[in-house]
């Protein structure tokens, strides 16, 4: 919920198509292709493939908060609570593939665009092993400037370093526009979250406050909290996203 209520969208009777992206990621067999497939998602989808996809979004989100550091929730382990804030919008997720990739059905302004389920994609492989990261996309604001969003994302601890957190921020610049929005706002990038920092800016995003003490955060040496300034990012909608 924000300081505005309850900020509820239209409710969803179809999904955009899923998109094909190069992955930045090194495998050992040098031979083997490797690439990532977004999907778009909601609550809806993610109860009907029924196999533990939520559950595991769940439990990497709640890891994350428990940390103290990105997020400014501090208890999120109650699945009714997680699935209000994350799926109250829109969610994408990252599928690592390893192989051929899919076929292109159609590009769109340099965004390939395929047809293949988030099941498809995780081919017999645990969510574990294959989710790349995620995030989730909703208004910002209610009503007469709904058409402002925000977001949230996270790449799971065992999938940090691949450059999947590029390719998520890219996804997103292609998709928000397509669910609507005309700009993004993000209210609170701690500007001790660098690498976060460091892609919004090289993405022309613009920095349209500073907010000071706006995170109590737990300090990283695990040595009680601090209180840390927040950025907040503003983007018009774009269509460059290569």
């Amino acid at each position: 919920m924000s300081a505005y209520g309850v900020i509820n969208r239209p409710q969803r009777t179809s999904y955009l198509p899923a998109t094909l992206w190069d992955s930045p990621r090194v495998e050992p067999d040098l031979g083997t292709q490797s690439f990532v497939t977004i999907h778009h998602i909601d609550r809806a989808a993610v109860e009907r493939i029924q196999t533990g996809l939520f559950n595991y979004l769940h439990s990497i989100f709640a890891d994350e908060v428990d940390k103290g550091l990105t997020y400014p929730q501090e208890d999120i382990r109650d699945p009714t609570a997680f699935g209000t804030y994350f799926f109250g919008g829109d969610v994408l997720v990252a599928i690592a593939g390893r192989g051929d990739p899919p076929a292109i059905e159609s590009e769109v302004r340099g965004v390939r665009e395929i047809e293949q389920s988030p099941d498809a994609a995780r081919n017999g492989r645990t969510w574990e092993e294959c989710v790349a990261g995620f995030y989730y996309v909703k208004p910002n604001y209610p009503g007469r400037s709904s058409h402002i969003c925000n977001a949230g994302f996270l790449v799971p601890p065992s999938q940090r370093g691949s450059g999947y957190g590029h390719i998520l921020a890219k996804s997103y610049l292609h998709y928000a526009p397509a669910l609507g929005y005309k700009a993004s706002v993000f209210n609170l990038v701690y500007n001790n979250n660098a690498a976060s920092v460091k892609l919004w800016e090289a993405l022309n995003f613009t920095r349209a406050g500073l907010i000071p003490k706006a995170g109590r955060l737990k300090r990283k040496d695990g040595e009680g909290e601090e209180y840390v300034d927040a950025i907040v990012f503003y983007k018009k909608r774009g269509t460059n996203v290569r």
